[in-house]
This record gives C-alpha cells, structure tokens and sequence, in this order.
C-alpha cells in the first residue's frame, strides 16, 4: 500500500514538472518558437480552433514567423486573433500569409521572461509540495486507521521528503538552466 502511494506521488509530481516544462513553452526567449502561438485561437466555422490546425506555422528564422493558412478567407479572423493576443508584434498581412516580425529582446524583456519563468517555477514547487502534503495525509490516515505503525508512518513520511526533495532539486536545476537560455545575448 505505501509503494502505492509513493509512485503515485511521483506520477503527481512528474506531472508539475511537466505542467511547468509545457508553460515555458510560451515564454519568449532569444530565438522565437512558434509555441508563443499557442494559446492563440480563432472561430473557424464556430470552433475555437488553434492556428497550427488552419495553416502552416513555421519559424523562418530566429525572428521572423510565417502563417500559411489553408484557406485565404481566414487571412483577417488570424490577423485579429494575433492582434488580441497582445504577444508583442503586429501581424503583416500580404493577403497571402502572415508574417509575425519579433525585435530583437532587449535586456528588460529577457528580465521579464526571467520573471515570469520564476513564477512558473514557483507554481511548480507549491504544486509538489501539495503532492507532498496528499500523501503524507494518507500515510497519517493509513496510521490512524492502525493499517501501519507509528514508525512505518515515520518512515514513509521520510521516503516522501525524500522524493519531494528530489523533485524541488530538479525543478530549481530546470530553472537556473532556463534563465542562462534567456538571458543568453
């Protein structure tokens, strides 16, 4: 029963690492990835339809973004989609495809990328150390309920430590990783 409980505690953690690998995603960093477009949506024929799903989307070069959509008359639903979405250019519209031009980051925008990838971590963290916390909350009740001793509780809630610090390690190496990459000119 406690293996159960230790592998599903890491399965859980696994997950906030990543939950948080999957929002780095959509952080800006030197180069631009066409992940930046992903939380971008636009009514096709009445479904909210990601833009990867109506057109090509291709990085052509460490600033530049290209989107070919399939079908012409989705030019402008794309271009307003972009324009809300406020991530930081305007979209060239030739009436054939769109291009998404990225300045160059300036140091307080890579700053602010760091920020706001310390932020992902730290959701991150609190999101383990709540695994942490079912966990140990099943080992107290498993204790409670006299299915194991008071030592074997001990020793469980250790094993747990043990896999939460292994966790926090990797997600602050992760991070400090993470901020080289962005704050690399």
């Amino acid at each position: 029963m406690l293996n159960e409980i230790y592998s599903e505690c890491e399965k859980k953690m696994q997950g906030s690492v990543n939950h948080m690998l999957r929002d780095f995603k959509t952080l800006r960093t030197g180069k631009v990835m066409i992940s930046v477009l992903d939380n971008i949506k636009i009514d096709y024929y009445g479904t909210m339809t990601a833009l990867d799903q109506v057109g090509s989307v291709i990085a052509t070069d460490a600033t530049t973004i290209v989107i070919n959509p399939w079908e012409k008359n989705l030019l402008n639903a794309i271009d307003g989609a972009i324009q809300r979405a406020n991530i930081g250019v305007n979209p060239n519209n030739d009436g054939v495809q769109i291009k998404l031009f990225f300045p160059p980051m300036t140091v307080e925008q890579r700053k602010e990328s760091v920020k706001q990838m310390k932020g992902m971590g730290e959701d991150a963290k609190v999101s383990v150390r709540n695994d942490r916390k079912n966990a140990n909350d099943k080992i107290k009740r498993m204790e409670k309920d006299k299915e194991i001793t008071a030592d074997e509780s001990k020793v469980a809630q250790e094993a747990i430590q043990k896999i939460t610090d292994k966790y926090a390690a990797n997600i602050e190496q992760i991070l400090k990783d993470k901020e080289v990459e962005i704050l690399k000119v």
